[in-house]
């Protein structure tokens, strides 16, 4: 198992976020417009700079750190297969029940996954069981409002985009104004008024919003990895026998599903 199944390109972000830019750009071209109408530095100066400022101003840095490296590890992975981490504990829980937990300290360099690493050495190390919940829960939590931060800074920009996207648009009608007596220069003014709302709507709308939700979703299906990783160690430590340790497990991830939380993938 490793963390939100690195290493397994996400085929639906790639395809998704260009096909949103490209409906827009299609649509321009069968209303017989030019797409070069749609390219103004001015407007994207607007929008997106004003977006990337007012989120200097509402975050710190390292939060718009980790919003970004999110946003990047959408496009690279898809969730783990749940059954997958399953199987994977119910082979832990064999081998320690036949050569003892130690057994699995082996296991610790193997695993990609630093929660599970650390899942591992906690085990291994002869905590005890409750300190060892205890300890992975707390983690489970950070690693869950960490996770949170990242979807809530895509949807503080999908509330600045559409405000600056309309500034844009007044910046571009008191150019118009302001050149009355040269028609030809009424045109930039003009476009760069209604391509700043353009950028600001669908950006907000085709991507910075979708990708809060992605990032929740993979958010969801990370903290039922963990959540699966407690319950697992938390049942080799207390010698479960390895078959009730999957039917638990199992179950446990039917639950989850069924109340809200993350949904299994498909092994």
């Amino acid at each position: 198992m490793n963390e939100r199944g690195a290493g397994r390109p996400d085929g639906a972000t790639w395809v998704g976020v260009p096909l949103t830019i490209a409906v827009v750009l299609l649509a321009q071209i069968f209303e017989g417009g030019r797409l070069r109408t749609l390219v103004q530095p001015t407007a994207a100066l607007v929008v997106f700079g004003g977006t990337l400022a007012a989120l200097l101003v509402s975050y710190p840095l390292p939060t718009l750190g980790r919003a970004l490296a999110a946003v990047r590890q959408a496009f690279r992975t898809a969730p783990a297969p749940t059954n997958a981490i399953v199987s994977q504990f119910t082979q832990y829980s064999i081998r320690a029940r036949r050569k003892g937990i130690m057994s699995l300290e082996a296991d610790i360099a193997r695993a990609a996954d630093p929660f599970l690493a650390r899942a591992l050495t906690l085990a291994v190390d002869g905590f005890s069981p409750v300190d060892v919940k205890s300890s992975l829960e707390l983690d489970n939590r950070t690693r869950e409002e960490a996770d949170e931060d990242a979807a809530q800074v895509l949807e503080a920009a999908a509330g600045y985009a559409p405000t600056l996207g309309i500034l844009g648009a007044v910046l571009g009608l008191i150019h118009v104004m302001d050149n009355l007596a040269a028609p030809s220069r009424l045109g930039s003014g003009i476009a760069v008024a209604f391509v700043a709302t353009i950028y600001g709507v669908g950006s907000a709308n085709l991507i910075f919003l979708p990708l809060a939700t992605k990032l929740r979703a993979l958010a969801r299906a990370a903290a039922l990895q963990r959540e699966i990783v407690i319950e697992g160690i938390a049942a080799i430590q207390g010698n479960v026998h390895p078959r009730l340790v999957e039917q638990h497990l199992s179950a446990y991830v039917r639950d989850r599903a069924e109340h809200g939380g993350a949904a299994p993938a498909a092994a």
